[in-house]
């Protein structure tokens, strides 16, 4: 018998994501610099392209593009397109999107933690 080989990277990478833990399967949604940062900030309200470039500066156009398709795709975040000339795009959290809060939340708190315990470190 003879398996259908899967037609695209991404779904040869699902099929492999299948075989491992929850955890394995988190970081291939959300590892990158980017993402768990473009979600940080659609928490607050939706934003537009141009919204998201201004609060996350160091992000190439290019990089948050892909970073938004992933996050579309992966159905953390929503994409609407207006019916308007210019066309108005904006992005916001789906309810998956929006459950992981308390995952950066909690990851925030931490990072705020450790910093001042290690700024507080002799050496």
């Amino acid at each position: 018998m003879t398996t259908r080989k899967p037609t695209s990277t991404n779904q040869r990478n699902r099929q492999v994501l299948d075989e491992y833990c929850g955890m394995t399967y988190a970081l291939h949604l959300l590892g990158g610099r980017w993402k768990l940062l473009i979600l940080y900030k659609l928490e607050q309200q939706k934003r537009r392209f141009s919204e998201l470039k201004q609060v996350l500066p160091h992000i190439t156009d290019r990089m948050l593009t892909l970073q938004l398709r992933e996050l579309e795709h992966d159905g953390l975040v929503a994409r609407t397109v207006f019916a308007e000339v210019p066309p108005r795009v904006e992005y916001e959290l789906t309810a998956s999107g929006h459950a992981l809060s308390p995952t950066w939340k909690s990851l925030e708190a931490w990072g705020n933690t450790h910093r001042q315990a290690t700024e507080t470190m002799p050496g």
